[in-house]
């Protein structure tokens, strides 16, 4: 490996690089682009487990604003996707959206339809702030139920 890669890498495990980094891996991860943050999240406590909590909510910070960027890009892509409003289960899924409301987003953590989700849910035109809280409570408990099931099966 090339040497500013090796000296980068070991510069971002450091703890005080290391939450900046966890937040930008989870909020890109939370976005459309397939990614994921935990591999990173438990990397850094593995190094650092002191860090246990912050790295927790850091995590969790970076990846419900991911959330709420879909959930603007879906508010914003509503006039694009208007031509597919008739498929069949295109209106199954927005009449199940549209009943159960922003509490929908409790399910942002969940892979592949989690984030897409938290843009229809945009697109819907639910209200942002509780649509946040809801994404806000999945994600953190994901965090919490993945960090600890990892440091559980990989102890140091």
């Amino acid at each position: 490996m090339d040497a500013w890669i090796t000296h980068l890498l070991a510069l971002l495990a450091l703890p005080q690089y290391g939450l900046s980094t966890l937040f930008v891996v989870a909020f890109v991860s939370a976005t459309l682009l397939p990614m994921a943050s935990e591999p990173a999240l438990f990397g850094l406590l593995k190094l650092n487990p002191e860090l246990f909590w912050t790295a927790i909510l850091v995590a969790t910070a970076g990846n419900a604003l991911g959330g709420a960027l879909n959930w603007v890009v879906g508010l914003e892509s509503h006039r694009i996707l208007d031509k597919y409003r008739h498929s069949a289960t295109h209106l199954r899924a927005l009449d199940w959206l549209e009943r159960i409301g922003p509490r929908a987003c409790l399910l942002s953590w969940l892979p592949l339809i989690g984030d897409p989700l938290c843009a229809v849910a945009g697109w819907l035109k639910l209200p942002f702030w509780p649509c946040l809280l809801y994404m806000v409570i999945g994600k953190l408990a994901r965090y919490l139920v993945m960090t600890v099931a990892l440091l559980w099966v990989f102890p140091s």
